[in-house]
């Protein structure tokens, strides 16, 4: 096994994601017809511009040993992968299954019980993530709008789907705050000009349908703010303030209402009266007044993964359900995930979808398909689902890997992959390219773990770490 990577080889990472991007292209096909059809409905053009990541490097990679990804970098040997992770996949509790797959070929290297369907926990957002790309598209765009209401001297705040609103003016460059209360509440004033009499505001959340709240979740979830009643319109993804990390309004449809309306009050001006009340409005409404726009789907997908927001999820997966013609509904949700799984592993045996989440403990996939889907994503020809990849965290740099691996882990900065973690859940997909620059591609999840030990997570991180530092032979 090779020694650890030093601090300057990890400040190199991103070369070897080039190099790893560069190699899709080829031996991936990236950019042939997509699998899935297209989205149901009508989308932006998307502009035919190169991502970052995709790009060549200005200068050489250097990094001493780093090998360029590529199908003649050799395959580790099945019978050492599992001495490896064997050593590693041990549980507190409960018991690890594990698929790792070649990233070239698709050949299995390793499974432990790897068709058997568990428990995904949060590992789930990835099929969730490939339904949402393949159905909404990635360039996509949610709207919330203003409009006149139906009484007189009243407006409507319309709920588009957008979770990621902030309180403030909209900011461009951010995927939490793109579209801003502030700013609409400032155009819809200046389009509603000077109103003769008192001005009420009013909500439409009609968009979601069916319960807001999923009988599958554990109240104590709900309680702690894993989640909140599923809404089309909130701000900072129905957290109170952004980044709080348990606090979520009862009601984040109201919520966001009410900020709207003491921001419209504060752009009219003293002169002008607003109700200090926000009541629910039928669907419909009048001319529009003022629009504001959210991130890109694929940023939000993006955003989803990285930092493992369950109601960030909830509401892509209704959003998906509305694109493909069902209802936004927990069952529309359901069934267009089932219709994804469908496409992409050619039979929906196994699976069992509660949630969109994963926060559910009754969901079931095995790991077999979730390393698929991962592959998928990384080498298959459909480009929107490589756009799922910008939003894996890296080990011990960004998302929920950013406080996971040490300095000395040979994974850190090299490991790329989806956490899930319950009470009795760990689990850890994603992709890696071992010392030799061979692409593997991993799923390792625990079930019936003891609640609250470390030593579960620690060796997922562990198995992930001995496949960066592999070369297995």
């Amino acid at each position: 096994m090779n020694s650890s990577p030093s601090r300057a080889q990890r400040a190199v990472t991103w070369s070897l994601v080039v190099f790893l991007a560069l190699v899709f292209a080829v031996l991936g096909g990236a950019m042939l017809a997509p699998v899935f059809p297209a989205p149901l409905l009508a989308q932006p053009t998307p502009s035919a511009t190169t991502p970052a990541w995709l790009r060549p490097p200005s200068s050489p990679a250097p990094l001493t040993g780093a090998t360029p990804l590529g199908a003649a970098a050799p395959q580790p040997l099945p019978e050492s992968l599992a001495k490896e992770l064997d050593a590693r996949l041990v549980a507190d509790g409960g018991s690890f299954t594990a698929t790792v797959l070649d990233g070239v070929t698709g050949q299995t290297l390793y499974s432990r019980a790897g068709v058997q369907p568990v428990a995904p926990a949060s590992n789930l957002k990835l099929l969730t993530a490939a339904s949402v790309l393949t159905t909404l598209g990635p360039d996509a765009v949610l709207h919330t709008k203003v409009v006149r209401g139906s009484a007189p001297n009243s407006v409507v705040l319309v709920g588009g789907g957008d979770v990621f609103l902030g309180a403030g003016e909209s900011s461009p460059d951010a995927v939490l705050g793109r579209a801003g209360l502030a700013t609409l509440a400032r155009q819809a004033a200046a389009a509603l000009g000077r109103a003769s009499g008192p001005i009420t505001v009013q909500l439409d959340d009609s968009l979601f349908s069916g319960s807001a709240l999923n009988p599958a979740w554990a109240t104590g979830d709900i309680a702690a703010g894993e989640i909140a009643p599923i809404a089309p319109v909130a701000l900072n993804i129905a957290r109170t303030q952004p980044g709080d990390s348990s606090s979520r309004p009862s009601d984040p449809a109201m919520a966001a209402a009410t900020a709207f309306r003491d921001a419209f009050a504060a752009a009219l001006g003293p002169a002008a009266s607003v109700s200090t009340t926000v009541a629910r409005a039928p669907a419909g409404g009048g001319p529009e007044l003022a629009s504001v726009a959210s991130a890109p789907i694929a940023d939000q997908v993006a955003y989803t993964l990285r930092e493992s927001d369950n109601y960030a999820a909830e509401t892509l997966a209704r959003l998906a359900a509305a694109a493909a013609g069902k209802p936004a509904s927990i069952e529309g949700a359901r069934a267009v995930l089932e219709e994804t799984a469908q496409k992409l592993f050619g039979t929906t045996d196994g699976i069992e979808l509660s949630d969109a989440s994963g926060l559910a403990i009754s969901d079931r996939i095995s790991t077999a398909q979730l390393a698929a889907l991962v592959r998928t994503m990384a080498t298959g020809e459909d480009g929107r689902l490589r756009r799922a990849l910008d939003g894996f965290p890296i080990a011990g740099l960004t998302g929920t890997l950013a406080s996971r691996y040490g300095p000395t882990s040979p994974g850190a900065g090299f490991v790329r992959a989806k956490t899930g973690t319950l009470n009795t859940v760990t689990g850890l997909t994603g992709y890696v390219v071992d010392t030799d620059g061979r692409l593997l591609v991993f799923s390792f999840v625990g079930n019936g773990l003891i609640p609250g030990s470390k030593s579960n997570a620690a060796a997922v991180d562990a198995a992930a770490s001995a496949l960066a530092a592999c070369g297995c032979r």
